[in-house]
């Protein structure tokens, strides 16, 4: 007999709460540009989701930890589904012809400059969410068989450099390579890398602890000894 596959108490929230908090970083604070004058660097230009972005790299770190590749793999696939949805609606919301008063004709530009993206940081944004997070789990989960499960620190740190390096160069060489001068892109691209490394390796004290949390309660602790790293496969 085929064997049932194994329920887990918190796998689904996780996975909704990722999607919630990507969405949220892609549709709420990718549009602002924020400033903050800072002790010694002085004056930092960012993106204003630059604060919630990283979290979804922590629940990737957590969900190869304790439930393994294959099923982060499935939470990934299911945050990138919804960011191709997003931008569809996004589209169709963008283009549909207001309504004939004066108050919709204000609010279509608002809802323009809000939501109407070009088709390079909608197409950056997505490929770098997904090339950025398979690298994130693969690097954790290979660390976690070398290290015999030893050394978390190590894991989520090591897995958050190569992840994010990934995903900040990734998007913004997609979304503006030719458009700002090459000495400003790679400027930006510093300081988003090192404040989204910088963010994820401060939260380990929580990460660390929410992944403890998941084991005793969920019962595994997943080793991806024989797993295939097929990115573009669904089932675990």
């Amino acid at each position: 007999m085929p064997q049932e596959p194994r329920v887990f108490k918190y796998y689904d929230l996780i996975m909704a709460a990722f999607v919630c908090v990507l969405l949220c970083s892609n549709l709420i604070g990718a549009a602002k540009a924020a400033q903050l004058t800072l002790p010694v660097v002085g004056t930092v230009t960012f993106g204003a989701d630059l604060f919630f972005f990283p979290i979804s790299y922590i629940f990737g770190d957590i969900l190869t930890e304790v439930y393994g590749y294959g099923r982060d793999r499935r939470v990934v696939w299911a945050g990138f589904g919804a960011l191709v949805f997003s931008a569809f609606m996004a589209y169709v919301v963008v283009h549909l012809p207001p309504a004939r008063n004066d108050f919709m004709a204000a609010y279509q530009g608002h809802v323009e400059a809000v939501f109407g993206n070009t088709w390079r940081i909608v197409a950056g944004s997505m490929i770098a969410f997904a090339c950025g997070s398979f690298a994130n789990s693969f690097v954790l989960a290979k660390m976690k068989v070398a290290t015999q499960g030893r050394f978390l620190w190590a894991r989520i740190v090591g897995s958050t450099v190569v992840g994010q390096l990934v995903d900040t160069s990734f998007f913004f060489l997609i979304a503006f390579s030719g458009i700002w001068p090459n000495e400003q892109l790679f400027a930006v691209i510093v300081t988003q890398y090192l404040f989204k490394t910088i963010w994820e390796a401060a939260m380990y004290p929580a990460t660390a602890r929410v992944v403890r949390f998941l084991k005793r309660v969920e019962g595994v602790d997943h080793y991806d000894r024989g797993t295939d790293f097929n990115p573009f496969k669904i089932r675990v």
